[in-house]
């Protein structure tokens, strides 16, 4: 009778183990289950606030279409200020025009006349009354 008494013992210390393996398993089965998603929001926080993330590329996005726009005016600007130039190089009239302006040329016998500025839109007009 004692071997049915080691036998039940052994069945009964089988059991207990198999009753932890698999408690022991659904636990880890848990953990790596949390681990998982901890992982995978670390990695969606990363793709989005990180060093490369969408909030920076949308920055750069915005930086680059803002600089293709001063881009734009000034190749318009550098187009108008090279017509200007071709201009005074080649056209007479132009450089006349452009002297008389700058440096208020007159041909003989003409007289420039200054118009006084209206009151409200000089602070020095203004002052000396």
């Amino acid at each position: 009778m004692t071997r049915l008494n080691t036998t039940g013992a052994v069945s009964k210390r089988s059991s207990t183990i198999v009753r932890l393996y698999e408690c022991g398993r659904l636990g880890w089965r848990k953990v790596a289950t949390g681990a998982a998603a901890v992982l995978a929001v670390a990695m969606g926080y990363h793709v989005i606030f990180g060093q490369n993330g969408l909030t920076v590329y949308q920055q750069k996005r915005n930086d680059a279409q803002s600089l293709d726009g001063q881009l734009h005016s000034l190749q318009r600007e550098n187009d108008l200020l090279k017509g200007h130039v071709e201009r005074l190089q080649n056209d007479p009239n132009a450089i006349e025009h452009q002297a008389r302006e700058e440096l208020h040329y007159t041909r003989p016998g003409e007289v420039i006349v200054y118009m006084p500025a209206p009151a409200g839109s000089s602070s020095a007009g203004t002052a000396k009354q």
